[in-house]
C-alpha cells in the first residue's frame, strides 16, 4: 500500500489546485456530517500511475445528495440531481464532479442492469469492472491521502495488468470484455491469463447485452487515442465478429484511422468518421444490420449510408474525363463524413483527386446573379429562371465563367 503521503502529493501535483482545495473542503464537510468521503475509480487509478485525469468520482458512504447541496450552496456551483440512484454531479468554476452515495449492486440475471441498494464503501468498491479500477482515497481529515486497495490494484498496476474481480464478472456484465480490451491497450498492459481465459470463455455473453450499451461501449472505444488497437485486439479474440462477422480490426484499418487524425487535427475523429471506415467494406445487408443492432441514430445511420452511397459512385468519379459540375452533382447532399471517409478509404487516385475538389472547392462556388437579377434582364417568371440559374451554375463549377459580366453573356441572347 502506497503511503498516506506519497498520495497527497500525488493528488497536489496532478490536480488543479482549485480541485484540491473543493475534494479537501468536500471532505471537511462530510466528515462533520458524519459520514465518509473517497475519491474513487479512474482518477485514482492514474494517480497512481502519474498521470493527470480530471473525471473526479467521489463516493460517500452517507446521503450523496444532500452532501452534494450543501457543497453546492457552499461552493456556489450548479447541481444536477438524479434521486433514483442517488447520485448528484456539481458543475464548479468550470468542472464537473460526480457525487454518489455508496452502494451495492446485484444481478437478477446475465445482461440484465443492476438492482442497486445503499452499501458500504467495500459494497461500492466489490460491483466494479477490475482491480485497477476498484481503489478509493480518503477525503476525510485524519485519513486523507490514504489508499484503499481491497483486491490489490496497486500490484496489478505494477505489474501492467486487467485483472477482474470475480468469476462471475463477465457473465454478470459482459460489456466488461469490451472496456478490458479498452483498459488494455490504451495502458499497454495485458489482461492477466485467468483474465484472458474467461473473457474468451464468455464472449457469448455479449448476446445478452442490449445494442444501446453495446454502442456505448463501442463510442467509448472509437474515443480513444488509438481505436484501431482496441478493434485489432477484438479481432483478434473473436470479440469484434460478435458486432458483425465481416468487419476488420486488421492492419488496412490502422492505415486508414491515422489519415482520420490528420484530417480532423487538432480535434479527434468525430465518431461516426471512424464507423464509416470500420464498415467500409460491409455491403449493404451487413451495414443495415449492424445499424439496426446497435440502434445508431440518424446522424451516425446517415453517415454510414452517405458513405456506402458514394462508394457506388467511385468508379465514376474515377474518370479523368468527368467535368467538375457533373463531380458536384454526384456528390451534392452527401455528409462531409461521409465525403471524408471515401477520401481516406478509396485506392482510386482520380477519384480522391475528385472528392479533393469537391470538399476543398466546388461546394462552395454560386452564380453570382440570382433569380431577381434575371427577371431585371427581361427573363419572364417560371421555370426558365431555373434552367438558366442551372445553366450558369454548371458553367461556374467548370470555370467557363467568372465573373458577374461573364454570367451576364451567357443569359443575354447572342
Amino acid at each position: 500500500m502506497a503511503k498516506s503521503d506519497n498520495l497527497t502529493r500525488k493528488i497536489d501535483k496532478r490536480l488543479p489546485g482549485e480541485l484540491v482545495a473543493f475534494i479537501q473542503h468536500a471532505g471537511r464537510l462530510a466528515d462533520s456530517k458524519g459520514e465518509r468521503l473517497y475519491l474513487v475509480g479512474g482518477v485514482v487509478r492514474d494517480l497512481l500511475l502519474d498521470k493527470t485525469n480530471l473525471d473526479i468520482d467521489l463516493v460517500v458512504e452517507g446521503d450523496a445528495i444532500a452532501l452534494a447541496r450543501e457543497l453546492s450552496d457552499d461552493e456556489a456551483g450548479k447541481i444536477t440531481i438524479h434521486k433514483r440512484f442517488n447520485t448528484a454531479k456539481i458543475n464548479w468554476h468550470g468542472w464537473s464532479i460526480d457525487l454518489a452515495s455508496a452502494r451495492k449492486e446485484s444481478y437478477a440475471r446475465p445482461g440484465a442492469l443492476p438492482t442497486v441498494k445503499p452499501g458500504s464503501l467495500s459494497d461500492d468498491l466489490c460491483r466494479r469492472d477490475f482491480t485497477i479500477n476498484a481503489m478509493a482515497i480518503g477525503l476525510n481529515p485524519g485519513g486523507y491521502g490514504r489508499l484503499i486497495d481491497p483486491y490489490g490494484g496497486q500490484k496489478d498496476l505494477g505489474g501492467r495488468m486487467i485483472h477482474f474481480l470475480h468469476q462471475k464478472s463477465f457473465i454478470d456484465d459482459s460489456t466488461r470484455i469490451w472496456r478490458g480490451l479498452r483498459y488494455e491497450q490504451r495502458l499497454d498492459f495485458q489482461l492477466e491469463p485467468e483474465t484472458l481465459r474467461l473473457l474468451k470463455r464468455d464472449i457469448p455473453m455479449l448476446d445478452t447485452i442490449s445494442g444501446d450499451r453495446i454502442r456505448y461501449e463501442i463510442e467509448c472505444i472509437l474515443n480513444e487515442e488509438f481505436p484501431e488497437k482496441v478493434l485489432r485486439r477484438a479481432d483478434e479474440l473473436g470479440v469484434l465478429a460478435k458486432l458483425e462477422p465481416a468487419l476488420k480490426g486488421n492492419g488496412w484499418l490502422a492505415k486508414k484511422f491515422q489519415p482520420a487524425r490528420e484530417a480532423s487535427s487538432p480535434s479527434r475523429p468525430p465518431a461516426g468518421l471512424y464507423l464509416a471506415l470500420l464498415t467500409y467494406n460491409l455491403n449493404s445487408e451487413q451495414r443495415d444490420k449492424l445499424i439496426s443492432y446497435l440502434r445508431l441514430p440518424g446522424a451516425l445511420t446517415k453517415t454510414l449510408q452517405d458513405t456506402a452511397g458514394i462508394k457506388d459512385k467511385i468508379l465514376q468519379l474515377a474518370d479523368s474525363k468527368i467535368k467538375p459540375s457533373a463531380v458536384y452533382h454526384l456528390l451534392e447532399g452527401y455528409s462531409t463524413q461521409s465525403l471524408t471517409a471515401n477520401l481516406i478509404a478509396s485506392d482510386l487516385p482520380i477519384a480522391r483527386q475528385h472528392l479533393r475538389l469537391y470538399l476543398d472547392k466546388l461546394r462552395t462556388i454560386k452564380p453570382i446573379l440570382t433569380g431577381n437579377d434575371l427577371m431585371k434582364m427581361g427573363v419572364p417568371q417560371g421555370p426558365r429562371i431555373k434552367e438558366i440559374l442551372n445553366r450558369l451554375f454548371d458553367a461556374r463549377l467548370d470555370g467557363r465563367i467568372k465573373t458577374r459580366q461573364d454570367e451576364e453573356g451567357l443569359v443575354k441572347p447572342g
